[in-house]
């Protein structure tokens, strides 16, 4: 009866714990949808640089502060920590609507920024209720939390509509309202309903607590992040304009199309704990990893058309040109059929298309010589890039990255039992990071490049990157004995 009725507990802390992570995670990703109406609609004239800037600040906000904050749930437990955290990020939300200027609503947007940190939190709440067997199950059920993207994506644009219909100048106003609120219930929900709880080694020092990041394996880990987690929230505000450059989609289709990639991946998250807890956090990230590599080498083939030589024609024997027509040309008495360029009609194919014709280059009364060249020979070699091929395979490795992200926090309990917040923190924060600069790097290769895909070569390189860190990583363990391949049901550690 006292296992049933501490799972229950566990259970209602996981519950709280992915409520408020997903209401965070809405306010977190607000300015997404709520700069983007403003400018559109005239309210505030930003430069493209400043809109840039205040999208970002909140994620780097959220990023950089995790790791702080995770030393503050590993000390005073995730109760106080995420009620604090809860209350005071709703005060920038209820001071935005008074927001003026550029730099004022930088700096709410700073401050409000903070609830990305939430997640630093809820890994080491979550995690030390849960006995070792059900900690994947359970961090993947609260990284489902991330699904608060998609809500904001989904209701923000159609709230502000609203809003703005009896005052199109001010109604925009109501929504962070609304934000604010919800933390504030969530906030007060926290302090009511949870119970605390803190790890063994709350009493460490700050300086003892930090000793972990000196282990290579906590920046494995957290490039590991970087790249199932940031690049996540990268595409999530990349494959929307990539959508309507390359295929030429509407704003809605495009968004939509953006939401069936990081929809499922925040879902399929708690499958990626059950797996986990299953076959072991480091068989998924074989698995994750590798297939990572696979859809990203094909998602990197761009939309083109390559154009090249192609078969020509040779005179057999010397001659004069007595007859040049749109078909054929006449050498004395022997005649050269002429390939005709037709019209192509690859759109949409799923595989290249190819297609080649012949210009004459000879002129009538020409005398040739044996084996001089009569027509040129092109051919065209058309990559369509299926939109329907590119949105399954976006897709897919938006649900690879969705495991991915599970497989990853598995491993800190369990190597990192007494530290979980502030090493979770750690791989948070550049997880967080790669969703600040993920954007700007691919804003960079498609400058360089001028090819959209560009960005899935840097997945394609970085993912291939991680597989190799890993696999010798491993190695060099079972070759030093710190893994015991008898013991075949224990976990790995790597």
């Amino acid at each position: 009866m006292k296992n049933t009725n501490s799972l229950s507990q566990s259970h209602k802390i996981l519950f709280l714990n992915t409520l408020a992570f997903t209401v965070c995670f809405a306010c977190w990703t607000l300015n997404g949808v709520l700069v983007t109406f403003l400018v559109d609609n005239g309210i505030f004239n930003w430069s493209v640089v400043q809109v840039g800037w205040l999208l970002g600040i909140p994620i780097l906000t959220g990023s950089i502060m995790r790791l702080p904050i995770g030393i503050l749930t590993d000390k005073f437990g995730g109760k106080y920590v995420y009620s604090l955290l809860l209350l005071l990020c709703s005060i920038p939300l209820f001071l935005l609507p008074y927001a003026d200027s550029f730099a004022m609503f930088a700096l709410l947007s700073f401050l409000f920024g903070m609830v990305g940190t939430s997640f630093a939190v809820g890994i080491g709440y979550t995690s030390i209720w849960y006995p070792k067997e059900w900690q994947g199950r359970a961090l993947g059920i609260f990284g489902m939390g991330n699904a608060g993207a998609a809500i904001t994506t989904f209701l923000a644009p159609s709230l502000l509509n609203h809003f703005s219909v009896a005052d199109p100048q001010n109604g925009w106003k109501t929504l962070p309202i609304i934000y604010a609120v919800s933390l504030v219930i969530i906030g007060i929900a926290f302090l009511i309903f949870a119970k605390n709880k803190k790890i063994e080694s709350s009493g460490k020092t700050i300086s003892q607590m930090l000793t972990p990041l000196k282990s290579q394996r906590v920046w494995r880990f957290g490039a590991y992040y970087f790249l199932v987690f940031g690049c996540f929230v990268a595409y999530s505000q990349w494959l929307l304009p990539n959508f309507m450059n390359v295929y030429q989609t509407s704003l809605v289709m495009g968004g939509l199309f953006a939401t069936m990639f990081s929809l499922p991946s925040g879902v399929i998250r708690a499958f990626g704990g059950y797996l986990s807890d299953k076959f072991g956090a480091r068989k998924v990230m074989y698995w994750v990893l590798g297939t990572s590599v696979i859809l990203s080498a094909l998602l990197s083939i761009p939309k083109m058309e390559i154009t090249t030589s192609g078969p020509g024609i040779l005179a057999a024997k010397k001659g004069v040109v007595n007859q040049i027509n749109s078909q054929t040309v006449k050498i004395g008495d022997k005649e050269y059929p002429i390939a005709q360029k037709t019209a192509t009609t690859s759109e949409n194919a799923i595989f290249p298309t190819s297609t080649s014709w012949q210009n004459v280059v000879v002129s009538h009364n020409q005398s040739v010589a044996k084996k001089e060249l009569i027509a040129k020979g092109i051919t065209v070699i058309k990559f369509d890039a299926n939109m329907w091929v590119f949105l399954v395979l976006v897709i897919l490795i938006g649900i690879s990255w969705g495991i991915g992200k599970a497989a990853v926090y598995k491993h800190i309990p369990e190597y990192f039992p007494n530290e979980i917040g502030v090493v979770g923190g750690m791989v948070g924060m550049i997880g967080g990071l790669g969703g600040f600069f993920g954007p700007i790097i691919f804003g960079y290769l498609l400058t360089a490049t001028g090819i959209w895909s560009s960005s899935w070569i840097f997945i394609l390189i970085f993912s291939t990157f991680c597989l190799i860190w890993m696999h010798y990583a491993i190695k060099q363990i079972i070759k030093n004995k710190e893994i015991k391949l008898s013991k075949i049901k224990l976990e790995p550690a790597y």
